[in-house]
């Protein structure tokens, strides 16, 4: 299902500048945000050799929670207080580029929801253990890409349960993370995704990309290089569909409740630019 009609973003400020003036819906100056929370994470799952941990900051607005991933301990003591109450267009001004982030997905999917009218495909990720979900979500990730056996798919933001999913289905996974370090299965990881995308047949990266300020360079290198990019975004989900089309091929969206955050069934929402894009 391809996105409804509508321009790409030409970069993430530039979108930023277009919400600002008002050209995506109701003023930003109007709309405030009602709740505003962090939830840091600490996770090992059964089975996993190693864990891992983020943090979330999610921002209320209207009905939509929008989100933004950072690394842990990466945001001011106190950003959340000072989120809440304040209208959109002041945080999509705020100094910290997650903050902007946050408050850019919260606003964009208030106006806009995830629904078939919007592009969206519908997916269940199916209720299950913290490994069961993890699996589930890195399959319907996967789909979207729907790489042929042999593939060199190169992973920006490193997610165990992808790295196996790809080599499950034959596929070579080049782990790429900015902490760097390795796998779980000691596969080093690579720290320069840019060199990267000269040596794979397709990318998947994660929204996270969006709150550290890679997304836009790492788009315009796929996109210069022919190479498929296909998004999984807890960070952003309504605002990387705006870029299908500019260099992103499809959109994973997860908003806010994720998949680990329970046990029970939940639900991805597929975007797919008009002109596919299978390795």
């Amino acid at each position: 299902m391809s996105t409804a009609t509508r321009t790409p973003a030409a970069s993430l400020g530039g979108l930023i500048d277009q919400v600002t003036a008002g050209r995506a819906g109701p003023a930003p100056r109007t709309r405030k945000v009602t709740v505003a929370l962090t939830t840091a994470q600490a996770a090992r799952h059964d089975g996993r050799r190693g864990g891992y941990r983020n943090e979330v900051l999610s921002l209320r607005v209207g009905r939509a929670v929008g989100s933004c991933a950072v690394e842990p301990g990466a945001l001011p003591a106190g950003t959340a207080e000072e989120c809440a109450g304040a209208d959109v267009a002041s945080l999509l001004a705020h100094p910290l580029l997650p903050v902007r982030v946050a408050a850019l997905d919260a606003y964009l999917m208030d106006v806009q929801p995830h629904t078939g009218a919007a592009g969206a495909e519908p997916v269940t990720v199916p209720s299950g253990s913290s490994l069961d979900r993890s699996r589930a979500r890195a399959a319907a990730v996967v789909d979207l890409l729907d790489p042929a056996p042999g593939a060199v798919v190169l992973v920006v933001g490193v997610v165990n349960s992808l790295l196996s999913e790809l080599r499950s289905r034959g596929c070579t996974a080049l782990p790429c993370d900015l902490k760097g370090g390795s796998t779980e299965w000691g596969e080093p990881v690579t720290t320069d995704a840019l060199a990267g995308i000269g040596h794979c047949d397709a990318v998947l990266a994660s929204g996270m990309t969006l709150g550290n300020g890679t997304f836009d360079p790492l788009r315009r290198r796929a996109l210069d290089h022919g190479r498929p990019l296909v998004m999984f975004a807890q960070t952003g989900s309504a605002v990387l569909p705006r870029f299908l089309g500019a260099g992103v091929t499809a959109v994973c969206a997860e908003p806010y409740p994720f998949f680990w955050l329970d046990g029970g069934p939940g639900v991805v929402h597929h975007y797919r630019a008009d002109d596919g894009g299978t390795p």
